[in-house]
């Protein structure tokens, strides 16, 4: 079997919130269909573009800003660069004058409500999340291409490969399986971080993957620091009121600062014991998924519902563990190849497998991170990683009005608790007398992904969604 290549930094994106597959996945679709279009060289005669949303992209796409994405995607903005506070201006400007500047370069006709159609009753065959760019190129005629977001802001065009660092690309270590990094370790004696390491150093040099992580890192802190200072109401229509800063602040006994060192340092310096630590914990992953659904710049970890979990966690780590920057560089290299594992074996989108496939991976990818910090074996790593699925196997994805707000924010809390606690557990642990392995749960977890009903994988038809009667109608 040919491994795929999947690299850390396909697993932790810089993107927008609030999802990595409704919102991330269908801006980089429309990016790959403007280059696409370059490459027959007819940009120049494009007239107009429509583009057609399938399956869950239809259902839940208003509450996840697909709309939003493909329009900046298709006006040449990028994901991780944009200035996030200029969205509501850019797309106020489209609606006034029923245009966009197509690739930022030329000015075709666009009326966001009718040139993007949600086909709610029906999917397209591969994937849940499927959407079909149309652009009318007039004499030369209409271009189309297909394309799905299958998690993670990961996107492949029909009948082509998945977009990962380099398919092609032999690297040392090949990993699809759990066992094969057990493998590995017993052939050669290395860590989870180190094999992984190995294998990324096949596309850059080990200084700027360690450049690279750490500003992956910067991203995450930079969204619980911001979530931890931003108050007010959750864009939407749902009224949800945001609770990390008010918590922040209770914490702090209404303290401030001015920078996220000396936040760190008041934290540590105004309480101790569980129920503080506990306390913090929450409020880190409710500061990153806050941001996450106030169209912020998040990181997706595998997800960006799933973003607050790694954050948190590593926060947790870094303020009341003592650890440093080379403790989260190994952290990362951890979970991301976790999260390529669950990839591989079963899915990262919660359109297929329900919210296990986000917040169970990330707290897998989370227990595992943390458990290789806290000077875990590789079994234990592997073991940590194992119970945090294992218990998030069936959680259905059922986002009240479309919206990645309720329950997914605090689903984030719960998703860090349970990987700290995995962690744990596995540290105190002998692996040799586990019973289930890390392989036997990512089947299951699948297995349970193919049984769940489809009204619970991030349709709104299901669970708390309906008994929450709010549609974004009526928002």
């Amino acid at each position: 079997m040919t491994s795929e290549r999947i690299s850390v930094f396909d697993i932790f994106k810089i993107g927008i919130g609030p999802s990595s597959s409704h919102t991330l996945g269908p801006w980089r679709a429309a990016q790959q269909f403007l280059e696409f279009v370059k490459s027959e060289n007819l940009l120049p005669k494009v007239q107009s573009v429509t583009v057609h949303l399938y399956g869950s992209l239809a259902k839940t796409g208003k509450g996840h800003g697909t709309d939003i994405a493909v329009i900046l995607g298709l006006s040449g903005y990028d994901p991780v660069t944009i200035e996030t506070a200029s969205i509501d201006r850019i797309l106020a400007e489209m609606a006034s004058s029923e245009s966009m500047m197509l690739h930022g370069e030329m000015q075709i006709r666009f009326n966001r409500s009718k040139d993007i159609e949600f086909h709610k009753q029906e999917s397209l065959p591969f994937h849940p999340n499927g959407l079909i760019f149309f652009a009318d190129c007039g004499l030369s005629g209409l271009v189309t291409q297909t394309y799905y977001s299958i998690g993670g802001g990961f996107v492949i065009q029909e009948n082509n490969e998945v977009e990962t660092a380099d398919a092609r690309c032999a690297i040392p270590y090949p990993v699809d399986y759990a066992s094969d990094l057990l493998k590995w370790h017993h052939s050669c004696g290395k860590q989870i971080w180190e094999i992984v390491l190995e294998n990324e150093k096949q596309w850059k040099d080990e200084a700027l993957i360690r450049k690279d992580l750490l500003n992956i890192w910067r991203v995450m802190q930079d969204s619980i620091f911001h979530g931890c200072q931003n108050r007010g109401i959750l864009p939407g229509g749902l009224n949800v009121q945001r609770r990390a800063a008010a918590l922040n602040q209770k914490l702090l006994k209404g303290q401030s600062c001015s920078g996220c060192d000396e936040w760190i340092a008041l934290i540590q310096s105004n309480g101790s014991g569980f129920n503080y630590t506990l306390d913090w914990v929450s409020c880190f992953a409710l500061a990153v998924n806050e941001e996450n659904a106030s169209y912020s710049r998040v990181v997706t970890a595998p997800t960006n519902g799933a973003a607050g979990v790694i954050p948190a966690v590593i926060q947790f780590y870094v303020t009341f563990c003592g650890g440093t920057e080379e403790d989260v560089f190994r952290f990362l290299l951890t979970a991301g190849e976790i999260g390529s594992i669950f990839k591989k074996g079963a899915t990262i989108s919660a359109a297929m497998g329900g919210c296990q496939a986000e917040i169970g991976v990330s707290s897998a990818m989370a227990a595992a991170g943390l458990a290789q910090v806290s000077g875990g074996t590789v079994e234990q790593c592997l073991m940590a990683a194992e119970i945090a699925m294992e218990h998030h196997l069936g959680l259905t994805c059922d986002p009240v009005a479309g919206l990645v707000q309720i329950p997914c924010i605090e689903r984030n809390t719960m998703g860090a608790i349970k990987a700290i606690t995995a962690s744990q557990l596995a540290l105190q642990s002998n692996p040799e007398n586990a019973k289930v392995s890390l392989d036997n749960v990512v089947k299951t977890m699948w297995q349970t992904a193919l049984d769940m009903n489809t009204r619970y994988k991030e349709t709104s038809e299901g669970g708390l969604a309906v008994n929450i009667p709010i549609s974004l109608s009526e928002c």
